[in-house]
């Protein structure tokens, strides 16, 4: 992978790292949502389930952009964040060597931001219907005051680079799988 693409996803990274960081018990202000998300030019598309509240997060540093999504009741966020790959660089839909140093950055991020981080588990997707490669870690961390489920999706294409971050109590391990497995179902 050439240096711009890993300074490139070592951007995003720490901007959702700081996104991640957010007190999951966060206020949210705007509409309660149902309704369909949509990055990477629609190539990355889900519909988060009735009672999630969105709140558009401050650009990054590095001009990264992003909503936080929170539900109140069950005390899940989920944070989507995208941003422009630097110097007009190009990836494929399903770049390995993208996606593998992407993954590498976010575990190494998330190991200096968090000291109790724990990688579960790490795999490759591709997504019916459009191929577009995702790359999915699942672990643990303390954030908001208490011990939390994440799952980490990550993507390329074209010139933007997007992540999706999926935040649950620990005690919600069910809710915290069907909703991510909400969002990898859709194209």
């Amino acid at each position: 992978m050439s240096l711009p693409l890993k300074k490139a996803a070592v951007l995003l990274l720490a901007a959702v790292t700081a996104f991640g960081a957010l007190n999951a018990q966060a206020a949210a202000k705007d509409k309660a949502v149902g309704e369909k998300v949509s990055m990477l030019d629609g190539k990355l598309t889900f519909t988060l389930p009735k009672g999630f509240v969105a709140d558009p997060l401050p650009p990054g540093p590095t001009g990264a952009k992003g909503t936080m999504y929170t539900n109140q009741a069950t005390r899940t966020v989920v944070i989507a964040a995208e941003n422009q790959i630097p110097e007009g660089n190009n990836v494929k839909d399903n770049d390995s060597a993208f996606l593998d140093a992407t993954v590498t950055d976010f575990i190494e991020g998330q190991r200096k931001a968090l000291p109790d981080f724990n990688k579960l588990s790490e795999k490759s997707i591709t997504r019916k219907g459009n191929g577009l490669g995702l790359r999915q870690v699942d672990s643990t961390a303390t954030q908001g005051g208490g011990q939390t489920l994440n799952t980490t999706l990550m993507a390329g294409s074209g010139t933007r680079m997007a992540l999706v971050q999926v935040i649950s109590r620990a005690s919600d391990k069910s809710g915290h799988e069907t909703l991510v497995n909400t969002i990898l179902k859709e194209k």
